[in-house]
C-alpha cells in the first residue's frame, strides 16, 4: 500500500504497532490511543507515526473532536478487557467507541475491526473452528472479553450496514513475534523463566493456529480488499495448527529453560482454526510456528536462543 491515510487504534499493542510501523513507511499512518506507557508514543513518532490521544471510555461526544476524518483506512483493534469484571462498563465503552470512530470515519474506504477466537462455544480441544461455529461468549480464564467481543462485533455489522462503510471483522487467534511483548507463547516463557507452574488441561492440550507479526503485517491490505457491505467475517491465524504444550516443549527445546506444567481445570483456552476462508482471502502465511518461535526467542531473549541456550539446560 502506498500513499494512503490509515488510522490505528491500539498502535502500541503487540497486533497493531508491527501494522502500523510497517504501513508507515509508504503512508500516511496516525495512531490513537491513551499512550500512558512513558515513551509509548514517542517510539512511534520516531516511525513517522502521527499519534492522537483517545481513551475509548471517554463518555464524551467531543472524543474525537481534532481528528481528522477523511482516512481511507481504518484499523480497530483498541479494546477494554474488563479485567475489573465490570461487564457493562467495559460493553459501553468497547461498543460506544467503535460506533464512534466507524460513523467518524463513514467515508473510508474500509474498515478492519479485529475481534477475537475466544467467543466460539467451546467444543473439542483440537476443533477446527469455523466462522459459522456458534459462540457462547465464556471464557473463565477472562469472563468479559469475549463478550464485549461479541457486542462489539454487532455494533460494527450494524455501523458497516447504516453508514454503507465497507467492513471486515477478523477473529484473532494467538499473534506474537519479536515486536511489542512476544504475545501468548513469551508469556509462557516469562512463566518457565521464573519457575512458575504453567496450567494445562487435565486431558490432552488446548490447540490453536499462531500467527506470526510478518504473516499479520502483510495479510492486512488483504483483509481490507475483502471488506464489504455487509461486513465479511473471517477467522485470521496461521495455517498450521499446534498444541500449545508442544509450544512449550519445543520452547524448553530452544531455550533450555523449564516449563513446569500443572494439569488444571482452569487453563488460558487457546482456539485452533479452519484457515480456508482466511487463505482465499489473504493467501497463505509464509512462516511456520517453529521458525516463528525461533525468531522470537532470538529477538527478545538472546541469551536464551540457540547454542547459548544450552549453557541453561
Amino acid at each position: 500500500m502506498q500513499g494512503k491515510k490509515i488510522l490505528i487504534t491500539g498502535g502500541t499493542g503487540q497486533v497493531a504497532g508491527p501494522v502500523a510501523k510497517s504501513l508507515a513507511q509508504h503512508n500516511e499512518v496516525w495512531a490513537l490511543g491513551r499512550f500512558g506507557t512513558p515513551g509509548a508514543a514517542e517510539d512511534l513518532t520516531r516511525h513517522g507515526i502521527t499519534t492522537f490521544r483517545w481513551d475509548m471510555s471517554d463518555p464524551g461526544d467531543d472524543a474525537l473532536d481534532g481528528l481528522p476524518a477523511d482516512f481511507t483506512h481504518v484499523f480497530h483493534s483498541a479494546v477494554q478487557r474488563g479485567e475489573d469484571g465490570d461487564f457493562n462498563a467495559a460493553v459501553e465503552a468497547n461498543t460506544v467507541a467503535a460506533g464512534r470512530l466507524m460513523t467518524h470515519c463513514r467515508t473510508a474506504e474500509a474498515f478492519l475491526y479485529v475481534s477475537t477466537g475466544a467467543l466460539y462455544a467451546r467444543q473439542t480441544l483440537d476443533h477446527a473452528y469455523r466462522e459459522d461455529d456458534p459462540v457462547d461468549g465464556v471464557a473463565d480464564w477472562l469472563p468479559v472479553y469475549p463478550v464485549v467481543k461479541i457486542a462489539t462485533e454487532g455494533t460494527v455489522r450494524a455501523y458497516a450496514r447504516t453508514l454503507g462503510l465497507p467492513t471486515l471483522i477478523a477473529r484473532l487467534n494467538i499473534a506474537y513475534g519479536p515486536g511489542g511483548y512476544g504475545g501468548v507463547p513469551m508469556i509462557y516463557f516469562k512463566r518457565m523463566l521464573a519457575g512458575e507452574p504453567i496450567p494445562v488441561p487435565l486431558e490432552g492440550q488446548n490447540w490453536s493456529s499462531l500467527l506470526y507479526t510478518d504473516d499479520l503485517v502483510a495479510q492486512v491490505p488483504r483483509l481490507w480488499e475483502a471488506a464489504d457491505v455487509p461486513a465479511t467475517l473471517t477467522n485470521w491465524g496461521g495455517d498450521e495448527s499446534v498444541g500449545m504444550t508442544d509450544v512449550l516443549r519445543y520452547l524448553e527445546e530452544l531455550t533450555g529453560v523449564e516449563a513446569k506444567l500443572k494439569p488444571s481445570a482452569v487453563t488460558r483456552e487457546t482456539y485452533r482454526f479452519d484457515p480456508a476462508l482466511r487463505r482465499k482471502l489473504t493467501g497463505p502465511c509464509t512462516v511456520g510456528w517453529r521458525e516463528g518461535l525461533r525468531r522470537t526467542v532470538e529477538s527478545l531473549y538472546p541469551e536464551y536462543a540457540g547454542s547459548r541456550g544450552a549453557a541453561h539446560r
